[in-house]
């Protein structure tokens, strides 16, 4: 299978800079994956589509301020994103310069004497000097890390609305994004309409933004992430099943850390990393239904997306929302997607 097989074409101008006014305004494009049928709406109507018994499952993963600058000995500027801390001294981070920095360098990291200690395939190891600690120095000194495709600098706004509003674990560099249109009041509607809510964690990384780079799907090597499923869940998700109702996954990494528990084929207590990787062939043994936001041509994301629901009919559902105007990537619109027949 080819990479190029899920690419479309998105004028520039529908990749939204900003969320919308508020969260529940967006719209919100069904596509049912047994039919290929395409439907338009406003989010505000998402509940509708939610039935007693369904069970509604929720990233609660928190955004932290892990863009930190710095400095190579020679005085080269250094754009640091956090990946992973490692422990009270040493993390990973993708590091952007004019030329990279060697392993066994000094560096400045916001003002904080540092090293380079080497690389972990396309992530520095890094540690600080002087008693600094990674999350003192994000604390203090760090930005929230905004997509690369969002070309404005980070706004007042962006602390408030680049989180979900059940966000409570620290953790993820890029929010899990098709959470953002759901606010208090709605959350509150739907589990009074007698529809379960729960979470799970999964922490997304940087390298949800990273481009495929081989030619073939098969060939690409799925990033890790951290992920935990509780005991309690898993027992939910088997109640409902009990019960006939549906799991409905909020966002691609709710997909990812609930298959990566249901791998034997149901759901089971997970903590660990995943690096799931779901395309075309790949089986979902949990998930009955998705809410997700548009992504980038040719991502792992899409194919995920066209592994649950076909990709010819997700890729028309793609060419519609262009040619309606829908607002694309992390503070778009969204998308709900029941699966193509045979996948649940």
């Amino acid at each position: 299978m080819r990479v190029d097989e899920f690419q479309y074409e998105l004028p520039e101008s529908l990749i939204a800079q900003h969320p919308a006014a508020r969260r529940r305004e967006s719209r919100l494009l069904v596509l049912e994956g047994s039919s290929g049928q395409v439907s338009d709406c406003r989010f505000e109507h998402f509940p509708r589509l939610l039935r007693r018994g369904d069970l509604l499952i929720l990233n609660d993963t928190r955004v932290v301020r892990a863009r930190l600058g710095g400095r190579k000995s020679s005085g080269g500027a250094l754009d640091i994103l956090v990946e992973r801390i490692l422990d009270q001294h040493r993390f990973l981070a993708r590091v952007r310069a004019s030329k990279a920095p060697r392993p066994g360098s000094s560096i400045e990291v916001a003002g904080a004497a540092g090293a380079v200690l080497g690389r972990q395939g396309e992530l520095y190891e890094i540690e600080l000097a002087d008693g600094h600690t990674p999350e003192s120095l994000m604390r203090e000194r760090g930005t929230l890390p905004l997509p690369p495709y969002i070309r404005r600098p980070l706004e007042p706004g962006d602390e408030e609305r680049y989180q979900t509003v059940y966000a409570r674990r620290d953790g993820a560099v890029a929010a899990p994004t098709a959470g953002l249109h759901f606010d208090d009041e709605m959350l509150g509607d739907i589990q009074r309409s007698g529809v379960e809510v729960a979470l799970v964690t999964l922490h997304v990384g940087s390298g949800t933004f990273q481009p495929v780079r081989c030619s073939r799907v098969e060939d690409h090597v799925m990033h890790s992430e951290r992920v935990e499923v509780s005991a309690d869940l898993c027992d939910r998700i088997a109640r409902t099943r009990a019960r006939g109702g549906r799991v409905i996954a909020v966002g691609t990494t709710c997909v990812r850390a609930l298959e990566t528990a249901a791998q034997s084929g149901e759901a089971r207590p997970f903590s660990g990393e995943t690096d799931l990787y779901l395309y075309p062939g790949r089986p979902f043994h949990c998930v009955d239904a998705m809410l997700t936001n548009f992504h980038l041509p040719g991502s792992t994301l899409l194919m995920l997306v066209c592994a649950f629901a076909g990709r010819e009919r997700v890729l028309a559902a793609y060419r519609h929302a262009v040619e309606q105007g829908y607002r694309f990537f992390s503070y778009g619109d969204a998308m709900f997607v029941t699966p193509a027949a045979g996948i649940r």
